[in-house]
């Protein structure tokens, strides 16, 4: 009788054979059904309705001069209110002044609890109707997303700020700075840089939000990326304008995402 017989144990596998026998048939059903989804479609169609060449010449350059333009635009004015209004809330938040406090608490929970597109209405429509007054498209543009960002950047400035050591307003107070002064020069920079990532998150996020802006009506001027698309499928019945929105908003957001990904690394080794 040979070893291996007498051994039954020595012809099992072990646990690192059997993971690659496992990796390689997903590897395999994975090319099988791509291959199979690869057979079955039917290209010219899919083609016709979702890469119609023709089409997509037609978009160009009103999607970059107009469509893009204007969501790069809303995004810095929402963003630029937001960021503004989310310090004073973050300052509130962290104020001795009780009634501050509650007030930047009570703000803060009822914008992160309602959607955006329910603040865009409100501020939209739902206001001018009960005061009979019509804004200006960019300041309701501007407060309809900036209202709801301001929220959201109010609890991450309040975390960077919070982040900072506490040595360091000590520090600050004992060369004879006052509370203001020490959190102006001071801590406050040193906040910013510790939220960086999340605060370029919060933008790509407010690129994306402009799709929502189409609710209060927009002007063959004013109309942004999926505003600007969703018009020219229905013309069209074709979903080739959708395709070419969904790119340029790819081409905006992924470099974001990819400089979000440099700067949290960044801040991870400097910490």
């Amino acid at each position: 009788m040979t070893a291996t017989t007498a051994n039954p144990s020595a012809r099992r596998l072990s646990k690192r054979q059997q993971q690659r026998i496992i990796r390689g048939g997903l590897y395999v059903l994975f090319v099988a059904a791509v291959a199979g989804l690869l057979a079955v479609a039917d290209w010219e169609t899919i083609q016709r309705n979702f890469f119609n060449t023709e089409l997509a010449r037609e978009m160009f350059p009103d999607v970059l001069t107009i469509a893009a333009r204007n969501t790069l635009l809303y995004t810095f004015l929402a963003f630029s209110f937001g960021l503004v209004f989310g310090l004073l809330l973050a300052l509130m938040r962290l104020s001795s002044v009780a009634p501050y406090r509650w007030l930047a608490t009570v703000y803060i929970e009822i914008f992160r609890g309602l959607p955006a597109l329910l603040t865009i209405f409100l501020v939209g429509i739902g206001i001018p109707i009960a005061f009979g007054t019509r804004w200006p498209t960019l300041v309701t543009i501007t407060l309809g997303l900036g209202i709801v960002a301001a929220a959201y950047m109010a609890e991450t400035i309040r975390a960077g700020i919070e982040g900072v050591p506490k040595g360091q307003m000590e520090a600050a107070r004992s060369l004879g700075m006052s509370y203001t002064r020490a959190m102006i020069s001071i801590i406050i920079p040193q906040g910013f840089r510790i939220i960086i990532p999340p605060l370029t998150n919060e933008l790509v996020l407010l690129i994306k939000d402009t799709s929502l802006l189409f609710v209060i009506g927009t002007t063959p001027a004013t109309k942004e990326l999926t505003k600007f698309g969703r018009d020219l499928l229905n013309l069209n019945a074709n979903a080739t304008p959708l395709i070419i929105v969904g790119a340029v908003y790819l081409m905006i957001t992924i470099p974001l995402t990819q400089l979000v990904r440099v700067l949290e690394r960044r801040n991870a080794r400097s910490r």
